[in-house]
Parts: structure tokens; C-alpha cells; sequence
């Protein structure tokens, strides 16, 4: 079956033009100007943009904390509905079992007739020992192209000292495996809770006083110069403070090749929505935490000078009422998280696009392109182009609407935007050429989504490429 989608604005994140994109199968086949070719079906996008469908490279299904557990896949239809249409999923492993076949453990059991976006996954390091870093060799055969660590979180199965951070760095630079960390000194945060929570100092708000920017900024520089010894690339995630991304912005400067990432919570809210009353700021309580407007300025500047290269939202669905309110007393038992994956198009479009923060190709490469470059998707997604797979979004700019939990498809009982307005709105979505959203409505089913292998030696590697070339 062909469809034919015509007179649309396509917008790519080096171009932008009116035109038409023939799809045939699951591939797009042809972009131009005017095609003059037949169709079952044909689509008039006149007026609206035509946009490659998201990626978003951070997202928690399966995560675990303290015995609580998130929304898994069965609420991925909201992800398509806000127009990513590929999401990628850390897997944290289990104890005594290799990373490689806990993903796929999972994958059979929670993933497969369940998922209604395209995934891809990351292993997570939960069991440093030496067969696991052995493992790290074999994960492209298995479709795995990147291996994530925590700094942060002391005491937890899934925290990583530096040992095991340089062991991983060795062994994924030989394997081309990218290394993604989360940079927190675990240490200082674990002093600062116990000492907050004896002083009585128990609200959501002193989540963020545990965690300052300099336990973010101190990992981030540790782990950058763990980075360098090896010769390795290094991805830091979720960066939230001007001073995490200027370590980022000077390492690269240096010739390093360190990337980042930032989400749309940390470019939207800041730490004073932990201090919200009743209890709400638990909604808001996130690691790292939220920081100051300031440091929202630095963030937008950043992913607009490419500093950082992609947006995610690392979406994770705890609800507020059963799950968050475990820390009623307690900040430290707040589960850590929000949900945010319905809601990165209208946000980026709306606060970042509408407001002249970024360009639209610049919107395109945040949200789609260079996120599956970083994964080693992109020879199937993240771009229109002859060849890609048919994930495409056609976004209506005119009207406006007010973000509200009572409309999403995430499957908690709140949003982390709840009245926030969006301009304009997605209007349909082909996931691999099928419309799985029409009108603004999912009309997809369970199982649409399909595993997308990440291929290794991704953007990260460039650099490591071009520098040891002009070692020699």
C-alpha cells in the first residue's frame, strides 16, 4: 500500500520546504516537490508541518524504587500520540544474570505484545563484576549500543564506583558501545539526606538541597577525566545546571568527545515547584533535582548552540497518590521520577519554537535526528528521507489548548505540565507508514511497536575516530 502525504512544510534539521513524501510499506521511497505518482491513500498536509517522527533516548518503563514500579509499556501509546515514535529504555540488570539477557528476559514477558512505539534498549550496570564488563564485547550482536551507570543512588544495587566506571569505559571503547552516566556524587548526597531528615527537614523542597549542582558538576568532571584516561566517549545525561553543561562545553572544546543531554522538565520548571503546598512538590522530585531559572536560561542557550545535542524527558510514571505519597514524611522515599513523554513535542514546540529559542531544524535534530544518531538508529529513524522508515508526524500549528492530565495516555494520575498551554497540535502519526494517530486521537493497538537494534560505534565515536587519526 502506497500513501501519498502532499503540500506539507517538511521539515528536516538541516531544511525546510513545501513538498510531498511518498511511502510505501514501511519505507518512505520518495521526497520532492509536487510528486506525480499514484496512491491508495493521499494526504493533504497544506498548511502543516511534516516532521520526522521523536525519538526520545530516555524513558523508564521497568524502573524499580524502594518496591514501587512505574507504568511500563502498556501506556507507550501516549509517546506516540505526542509524536515520538521511538523511544529507548534502560533496563537495569538483575543480580547474577547478564545484562543482555535480562533485557530480553523482560522484553518477552512485558515488552513485545505490549509496546505501540518502536524501542530500542540500554543495559544498565547493576552487577559489577567481571563477567559483566566481559559482556560488554558481545552486546552489539544483541542489538545493544549503549551501557548506562549511575554515580548516584549509594547503597542501591545499580550505583557504580569508579572502578567499575573505568572498567565499562575500557571495554565499551573496544566494543564501540557508548557509555551513558548519571553524574552524582553519591557520598556527599547520602551525608546531606541523613543530616536534612535528622534536623526534621523532611518536605519534597530539601530534595533539591541534598542534591546541589556542585555533587552533579563534581561527578561530571570526575567522570569526564575517567573518560579521558581511556580514550573513550563519554554521554551524560539529563544535564540540569549551567555548570554541568560549561564542564560538557569545555571538554569537547578541548577535543574530548563528551556529550550531553538535557529534558524538557529541567528547560520548563525549576526548584521552586518542590515547594509547592499539600504535598504536591513530591510531583516534581526528580534526580538530579530541578535547579533555577538561571539555569533553564544557560540550558535553552545550550541545546541551541548544540552544546548539549538532544532533549529526552526520561520519563518515568509514578502516580502521586499510591507511589509518591511513600515520602509523606521522608523526602528519601519519594520514588524519584515524572511522567513527561506525552508532552515533549508541545513543549519544545510551544516554549522553544514559538518563542524563537530554536529554530525548527534545530527542533527536528533535538527531538528526532541526533537522538538516534546517538543511539546508532539513525539509518532507520530520526529523519525524512528516502530509505527511513516511515515514522512521520504532522503537526497542525493553529489553535492552542491547555495541557491537563485528564487527556493524557500516561497512565498517571497527574501531569508535570498540568496547565501549561501548547500551540498548535499533532494531527496524525505513522509509525513504519501505519496511522496510528488520526485527528489527534491514537488509533493504533498494543504490539505496533517493534525492537530496533542500535548499531554500535554511534556519534560518540566520530570524535574518538578523528582524534586518534590526528594522533598518528
Amino acid at each position: 500500500m502506497r500513501t501519498l502525504i502532499k503540500n506539507g512544510t517538511i521539515v528536516t534539521a538541516i531544511d525546510e520546504f513545501v513538498g510531498d513524501v511518498l511511502v510505501e510499506g514501511e519505507k518512505i521511497v520518495a521526497v520532492g516537490e509536487q510528486l506525480d505518482v499514484s496512491a491508495a491513500e493521499v494526504v493533504d498536509a497544506k498548511g502543516k508541518y511534516v516532521l520526522p517522527g521523536g525519538v526520545d533516548q530516555h524513558v523508564h518503563y521497568s524502573f524499580e524504587f524502594k518496591g514501587e514500579r512505574v507504568r511500563g509499556f502498556e501506556t507507550s501509546n501516549a509517546a506516540v500520540a505526542g509524536g515520538t515514535t521511538t523511544v529507548v529504555e534502560f533496563v537495569n540488570q538483575e543480580q547474577g544474570k547478564g545484562m543482555a539477557d535480562t533485557i530480553f528476559d523482560m522484553d518477552k514477558k512485558e515488552v513485545v505484545n505490549q509496546a505501540m512505539a518502536d524501542y530500542s534498549y540500554h543495559a544498565v550496570v547493576c552487577d559489577p563484576v567481571d563477567s559483566t564488563f566481559e559482556e560488554i564485547a558481545d552486546l552489539p550482536n544483541r542489538g545493544i549500543s549503549t551501557v548506562k551507570l549511575f554515580m548516584a543512588y549509594k547503597g542501591m544495587p545499580f550505583h557504580s564506583d569508579d572502578e567499575a566506571l573505568y572498567k565499562a569505559l575500557i571495554a565499551a571503547k573496544e566494543a564501540g558501545v557508548t557509555v551513558m552516566v548519571h553524574c552524582e556524587n553519591a557520598d556527599v548526597i547520602d551525608y546531606l539526606q541523613k543530616k536534612l531528615i535528622y534536623e526534621g527537614k523532611t518536605d519534597p523542597y530539601y530534595h533539591a538541597v541534598s542534591r546541589p549542582a556542585r555533587v552533579e558538576l563534581e561527578a561530571t568532571q570526575r567522570v569526564i577525566n575517567l573518560a579521558a584516561m581511556v580514550g573513550a566517549p563519554v554521554y551524560i545525561v539529563h544535564v540540569t545546571a549551567k555548570s554541568v553543561m560549561q564542564a560538557i562545553r569545555s571538554a569537547k572544546n578541548e577535543g574530548l568527545p563528551v556529550y550531553g543531554e538535557t529534558c524538557v522538565q529541567y528547560l520548563m520548571l525549576d526548584k521552586d515547584d518542590l515547594a509547592k503546598p499539600n504535598f504536591e512538590g513530591a510531583k516534581y522530585v526528580m534526580s538530579p533535582a530541578l535547579r533555577t531559572k538561571g539555569d533553564q536560561e544557560a540550558l535553552w542557550e545550550a541545546v541551541n548552540n548544540g552544546w548539549l545535542n538532544a532533549v529526552s524527558t526520561d520519563h518515568c510514571g509514578f502516580n502521586w497518590e499510591s507511589q509518591k505519597h511513600m515520602g509523606i514524611d521522608d523526602f528519601t522515599n519519594i520514588p524519584n521520577g515524572a511522567p513527561g513523554v506525552e508532552n515533549r513535542l508541545g513543549v519544545l514546540w510551544t516554549y522553544g519554537v514559538n518563542t524563537g529559542k530554536i529554530s525548527r531544524q534545530r527542533f527536528v535534530d533535538l527531538f528526532a535526528t541526533t537522538p538516534a544518531k546517538n543511539m546508532g538508529l539513525h539509518h532507520n529513524k530520526g529523519h525524512i528521507g528516502v530509505g527511513m522508515d516511515a515514522d512521520i508526524v504532522i503537526y497542525d500549528p493553529d489553535g492552542s489548548s491547555i495541557i491537563s492530565n485528564e487527556n493524557s495516555l500516561h497512565g498517571v494520575d497527574y501531569s508535570t505540565f498540568e496547565g501549561y498551554k501548547q500551540e498548535g497540535k499533532v494531527d496524525k502519526v505513522f509509525l513504519r507508514g501505519k496511522l496510528v494517530v488520526e485527528d489527534s486521537e491514537y488509533i493504533g493497538k498494543k504490539g505496533d511497536g517493534k525492537f530496533i537494534p542500535g548499531k554500535p560505534f554511534a556519534l560518540g565515536f566520530d570524535e574518538v575516530k578523528s582524534t586518534e587519526i590526528n594522533r598518528v
